[in-house]
């Protein structure tokens, strides 16, 4: 690594180091003011799960009991329920939505299939009983089952059911009037008289578009009260730190040209926990979780275009035609003991109160994606949806640069294989850069003793310094920021790069040598004894090529500076990267071989360019010939 890349690097980790002491004292804030909040809250706790319990017995959904679970995925133990006023308490005054009762059940009226999805739609409530990604696994292990998002468990909120209306929520019953292979239509009336025709329709894509018809069923005048559809529950699919959950929405202000507002993301360790009324994580590591709620709603702050549910790799996003008018999202967390940890996450968009008149209908349409986190699918869902790759204020370069990976994996057929020619890529566009980069600083180390003599000689006059500086600098053609300036440039896509490879879907049990997912650590011999932690390899070849990388970079500064930072940069960098997915250590130690090999060329270069006279002495005047020759050509009088 060269050393403006140590000190680039240096300052980072210290810009990040100090960030995490402000949010874990901003989370110690939040954490003793939610405690008072709580302790108030409790004097009243009483009266309000009276209340609470009156409101469990109407039509809509009811109280919770447990947490979201699914098939293949970990749920958290079930508990007693919590009142939703003490949860709302708990959670700021956020508005406590109402959810289907334990032991809850989702008979399957239809099944709906494509070469991507396979939907099971449930006549209780009209809901999605589950869908079924059908070119994904659950496990690496190439006999797994497809990875399925099932709502036929526990309190989990099924995809489309409906609140607000008496007679049609959760609990209604809806009726099954036409089915074919992609599409299905549902139909069930609500005692007030509203009827609901329901159309649910599979398209390419990992799409469902839905028609919501309303109508009085004696044909008089409708007047359909605020109501809300669930936009489904999404649970994490691992205990690892890289399984996340986070929502994102989009104000409805915005559009595809909006330029000022930006998508709204909700990360899983750090504002998910936040609903709870603690801080997320950080150097003091994750909040305890005793004595907090096991679910807590909170309301999204504006009116949403869309709302996306989101895993590492997967998505649930919803939108309609019609203006919603908010939406609220539930976080639960395990009942384990210990640190506090994100369960699932869950959601429900809310639309106005409306009116039809006499004989007319009201229809809504809503179209949702059930599916991989894939940028070239997603971007084509809604305005927008592209954001939900996080890809942040480098992505211009990350959507370059993710294709490219899926084109080189179509050609190799390997991701592996791929991230190393990208890699190679990468370096063969800037490798004039950083051989001007490292000459630039070979002069700079050979120019020090006499920069520290013009130092030295003129440390009282400031003026006559930097005038003898550059002087020195222009005689030598050294320019202080060509050694710099190429690592700035190349910093952009370094980042693109890294994000890419953190969050691409495509690597998901992506295979490659003796790695058995480029999405995840090596991870060997895990398991295989109790108590032994499991083996990267990747993260040693890391450090060591780092190591030999500064080793060769031409040196300059304090010698001894040089030679701490060269031992622990290293360590430090095997650390931070030890615990990442291999795909980010396989690129970054391809590219630092591949720098080495440019420093050995370029020393073998100028090993070969000094002229040595017959007794092994370095020729003077032959050096000054070609200095001279070296000018001329450069265009310099000097």
């Amino acid at each position: 690594m060269n050393k403006q890349d140590i000190a680039i690097v240096v300052l980072l980790v210290a810009v990040l180091f100090g960030w995490m002491h402000y949010q874990n004292k901003a989370n110690a804030a939040r954490r003793a003011a939610w405690e008072a909040e709580r302790a108030a809250a409790a004097t009243n706790e009483m009266a309000r799960a009276a209340i609470s319990a009156e409101a469990a017995g109407s039509a809509g959904f009811s109280a919770p009991a447990g947490a979201d679970a699914a098939p293949g995925q970990p749920a958290p133990a079930a508990s007693a329920p919590q009142a939703p006023a003490a949860q709302a308490s708990a959670n700021g005054g956020a508005e406590q939505a109402s959810e289907p009762p334990r032991n809850f059940d989702l008979p399957v009226v239809a099944a709906l299939t494509n070469a991507e999805l396979a939907v099971s739609i449930s006549s209780r409530g009209g809901a999605i009983a589950s869908a079924t990604l059908l070119g994904y696994r659950q496990t690496i292990d190439r006999n797994s089952p497809p990875v399925v998002f099932d709502y036929n468990a526990f309190n989990a909120l099924p995809l489309l059911a409906l609140d607000g209306v008496d007679g049609l929520g959760i609990l209604a019953d809806f009726a099954l009037v036409s089915q074919t292979a992609t599409s299905a239509v549902l139909r069930a009336a609500a005692p007030s008289g509203v009827e609901l025709t329901r159309t649910i329709a599979l398209v390419p894509g990992y799409r469902l578009e839905v028609e919501d018809s309303f109508r009085a069923a004696d044909g008089t005048a409708l007047a359909l009260p605020e109501t809300q559809v669930s936009i489904g529950t999404l649970s994490r699919f691992s205990t690892a730190n890289t399984s996340v959950l986070s929502v994102d929405s989009l104000p409805a202000f915005l559009n595809r040209h909006g330029r000022f507002g930006k998508v709204l993301h909700w990360e899983s360790k750090h504002l998910l926990n936040q609903m709870f009324g603690v801080g997320g994580g950080g150097c003091s590591g994750a909040p305890n979780a005793d004595g907090l709620p096991l679910s807590v709603w909170r309301s999204g702050p504006d009116a949403p275009k869309w709302v996306a549910l989101k895993t590492r790799f997967f998505a649930m996003v919803f939108t309609s035609d019609a203006p919603m008018a908010g939406y609220s999202v539930r976080a639960t967390r395990y009942a384990d003991p210990g640190p506090l940890r994100i369960a699932s996450v869950a959601g429900k968009v809310g639309f106005p109160a409306a009116v039809a008149g006499a004989g007319q209908t009201l229809v809504r349409h809503h179209s949702l994606y059930v599916g991989p986190k894939k940028l070239s699918v997603l971007r084509r869902f809604s305005a927008k949806t592209g954001e939900i790759m996080e890809f942040g204020m480098w992505g211009f370069l990350c959507v370059i640069i993710l294709p490219l990976l899926n084109f080189l994996n179509f050609v190799f057929h390997n991701y592996g294989v791929a991230i190393i020619v990208l890699t190679i890529m990468v370096r063969l566009l800037f490798w004039p850069l950083t051989r001007k980069s490292n000459e630039s600083m070979k002069k700079m180390g050979e120019i020090q003793p006499q920069l520290k003599e013009i130092q030295a000689k003129f440390k009282d006059d400031p003026a006559k310094l930097q005038q003898e500086t550059m002087k020195l600098y222009r005689d030598n053609h050294v320019n202080p920021m060509a050694s710099c300036l190429p690592m700035l440039i190349q910093i952009p896509v370094f980042i693109a790069l890294f994000v890419v490879l953190r969050s691409a879907t495509e690597l998901r049990f992506a295979p490659f040598l003796w790695i058995r997912d480029l999405s995840e650590p090596e991870n060997l011999l895990k398991g295989v004894l109790p108590g032994l932690p499991a083996l990267n390899i990747l993260p040693f070849l890391m450090a060591g090529t780092m190591f030999l990388q500064s080793k060769l970079t031409p040196s300059m500064g304090d010698p001894q500076q040089q030679r701490m930072m060269m031992w622990m940069m290293p360590l430090m960098m095997f650390v931070m990267f030890y615990p990442m997915p291999s795909a980010l250590l396989l690129y970054w130690t391809v590219s630092q071989l591949l720098a080495i090999v440019q420093l050995l060329r370029q020393r073998r270069a100028r090993a070969a360019a000094t002229p040595v006279a017959a007794d092994g002495v370095i020729d003077g005047d032959a050096l000054s010939r070609q200095e001279r020759r070296r000018r001329e050509r450069d265009g310099s009088g000097d």
